[in-house]
């Protein structure tokens, strides 16, 4: 399979998604490594075209990190299963949204998945 993304992120590797190997579609990670990339280095417009929660990401692992430096913790606070059902629900809808528009309606770009070239 041809990667079409390497080289445009070297920062990025190109490895092939598992779950799009085996059905051919986009799973609902995808394309978010590179979103978050495009967050941390400050190119929201960019962060956005590839996947929603791309700045999400970005701004958790940086709170994140701070935390676990101030309290000198790798893990510095409790989960609870309310907010990660939440946002589980929210990321799995936000996927099936993005399958309905670019398969379904032929949409290419935000919302959808980006187009391969």
């Amino acid at each position: 399979m041809v990667l079409w993304f390497k080289g445009r992120y070297p920062q990025i590797p190109g490895w092939d998604c598992p779950f799009r190997g085996i059905t051919g579609i986009p799973g609902p990670g995808c394309y978010l490594t590179r979103a978050t990339s495009a967050a941390l280095t400050g190119d929201l417009h960019r962060a956005l075209e590839f996947h929603l929660f791309g700045p999400i990401v970005a701004a958790a692992l940086l709170s994140w990190s701070v935390m676990a430096l101030c309290k000198r913790r790798l893990i510095p606070v409790r989960f609870r299963l309310a907010p990660i059902s939440i946002v589980a629900s929210a990321f799995a809808l936000y996927w099936l949204l993005r399958l309905v528009l670019s398969y379904g309606f032929g949409v290419v770009g935000s919302p959808g998945f980006p187009a391969p070239g």
